[in-house]
């Protein structure tokens, strides 16, 4: 067992712990999500050194991190009547949105942000019921899969990340949540797996996202065109490691997701699928 530990699986289950808050460590709400449950302010993500510190363990037993988000669901009331709630669910790009110093995460909008930093899709499948389903929103805007081609959960096809798209876009269906599938942010490369050159990845995975959409009735919400530059990546200006939008990068993203929501929500398909 102890080879296990200290071999693969410990630098991967370390990996996908690297940018998580420190309160996911104990599934704790902090004062600010006691005070308004649709807004959390986790401290910061932990830094390289504070990685060392956080239990092997929880990696091990909790691996899609069910316990981040346990006791804010469990304190967030139903939506009210005529309030139509939208969750946000992501990795970092949406796990930073709002928490991140100089970012506004839509102030007086019934919103959930239930993003978790360097989160891969498979582990979002997961948790998707309880992070997601069981909060009753009439709509979900899923912004995933720059993780899965970093490879922060080992190695993944296209094909597997499409399939873990696929399945919470009809989970959220079939529960009568409107979906608005994101466009995988644009990268040229990743500080933490340098050499991997995956702007071509991510413009394949959005014409695929673009396409399911279209034939779902979900809607596409394009950040990736807006944000994108030359080399296929972004700006320092909107990403200053080329991955994580900056309070300039969330500022372009917020009225493209509201235009997004405002779509979905004034029609569409709903938890049905589209004619044939």
């Amino acid at each position: 067992m102890k080879r296990w530990l200290t071999g693969g699986w410990a630098m991967l289950a370390l990996a996908s712990l690297a940018q998580m808050p420190v309160n996911a460590q104990e599934g704790k709400e902090t004062t600010a999500q006691t005070a308004d449950p649709s807004f959390a302010a986790p401290t910061a993500p932990l830094n390289p050194e504070q990685v060392a510190s956080v239990p092997l363990q929880q990696a091990l037993t909790d691996w899609p991190q069910l316990a981040r988000y346990r006791a804010d669901n469990a304190a967030l009331p139903p939506p009210a009547a005529g309030e139509r709630r939208v969750v946000f669910y992501g990795d970092s790009i949406t796990d930073g949105w709002g928490r991140v110093d100089g970012t506004v995460f839509f102030p007086g909008k019934p919103y959930v942000n239930r993003g978790i930093s360097g989160q891969t899709t498979a582990q979002m499948l997961v948790r998707f019921r309880q992070d997601v389903i069981d909060l009753k929103p009439a709509a979900v805007v899923i912004l995933a899969g720059t993780n899965d081609i970093a490879g922060n959960t080992g190695p993944a096809t296209l094909a597997m990340i499409e399939d873990n798209l696929r399945s919470m876009a009809e989970l959220a269906r079939v529960n009568g949540i409107r979906v608005v599938l994101a466009s995988v942010l644009p990268v040229s490369d990743y500080p933490w797996q340098p050499g991997l050159h995956p702007a071509g990845k991510v413009r394949e995975l959005n014409a695929w996202l673009r396409g399911y959409a279209r034939d779902t009735g979900a809607i596409y919400l394009d950040y990736h065109g807006a944000m994108s530059n030359a080399e296929g990546g972004m700006d320092a200006s909107l990403a200053e490691d080329g991955v994580h939008p900056t309070p300039a990068g969330y500022a372009l993203m917020a009225p493209l997701a509201q235009r997004a929501i405002d779509e979905a929500l004034a029609g569409g398909t709903g938890g049905k699928s589209p004619a044939k």
